[in-house]
């Protein structure tokens, strides 16, 4: 990854996201700009900095700032926490990481035991390109049994963009793709000569129109809690209830839960696909390969 030209065109598109008005500017001529967003010398004078540095920090030719000077660039442009780690690291990017980079795709056998002995709650790990590493049965059941494929096709993002039953699956289909785009950008900050996140990219910029819109306009997510509606093929709509943990001392893993609220139609749904999958375990489960 060119740290210089993702630094420049991060703050390019962070700019361009704000309205005047969202950062509480007022004035004659606002309503006749041609273009969107704030202009650099407004970032300029809300950071604190003058419109000469401003202007070199988005042509890519400061590649070094003070902490003081990019937390006022992270207040003047609204970031959120995830941006704001994201725009640091861009300013100090890591050196000597080839240790650091290696993958982390062991996921502890406890951790597994665990995640089997979870009752109706589909349980998985990711990790770097949210290469999925390990399920428990009901996870194969209500997403797709990743476990029994490899290479990039492990993705859990490259099933979501590339499957077309993916589209089906998530009733929010866009809300989630432009997350999972968000989230492979905040994955390529960390991990930005990873062979194979940039060919995962590579990729689904060739095969994807929405990834390849979406992109470019750099932003940045970390997935947490939350809830999000599902289209199973087998036992139909479910409201999903999600919650993510890192991983102590893996720090490239993440443990997801689905689950769904105690008594409800959807909780019924899950306890009847994890009835299926525990009597016909050889049952196969539409394909969801993509070339």
């Amino acid at each position: 990854m060119d740290t210089a030209s993702t630094l420049a065109d991060f703050l390019r598109a962070a700019r361009a996201r704000l309205r005047p008005g969202d950062v509480g500017l007022s004035g004659a001529g606002l309503s006749a700009r041609r273009v969107p967003g704030l202009r650099r010398d407004e970032v300029a004078q809300l950071a604190g900095v003058s419109v000469d540095y401003y202007t070199r920090m988005e042509q890519g030719r400061i590649k070094h700032a003070s902490d003081a000077v990019v937390s006022a660039l992270c207040d003047a442009l609204r970031l959120s926490p995830t941006e704001r780690s994201y725009l640091f690291s861009l300013f100090s990017p890591p050196t000597g990481r080839t240790v650091q980079e290696k993958r982390s795709t062991k996921v502890r056998p406890i951790l597994r035991q665990m995640m089997e002995q979870m009752d109706n709650t589909a349980a998985f790990v990711l990790g770097v390109g949210m290469e999925v590493l390990a399920m428990n049965e009901l996870a194969k059941a209500l997403l797709h049994d990743f476990t029994k494929e490899a290479g990039l096709a492990r993705s859990l993002a490259r099933w979501a963009f590339l499957a077309p039953e993916a589209r089906a699956f998530y009733l929010e289909w866009d809300e989630v793709a432009a997350d999972m785009s968000s989230i492979l950008r905040r994955d390529s900050s960390s991990h930005p000569n990873d062979s194979k996140l940039n060919e995962l990219i590579g990729e689904l910029t060739v095969k994807s129109d929405e990834f390849r819109k979406w992109w470019p306009q750099h932003t940045v997510y970390e997935c947490s809690f939350g809830s999000k509606p599902l289209m199973h093929p087998l036992v139909g709509r479910l409201e999903i209830e999600y919650e993510t943990f890192p991983i102590p001392g893996q720090p490239d893993q993440q443990l997801f839960l689905y689950t769904a609220k105690k008594g409800s139609p959807s909780a019924d749904a899950l306890k009847i696909l994890a009835s299926w999958k525990s009597e016909a375990p050889a049952a196969a489960a539409p394909s969801t390969k993509s070339d």
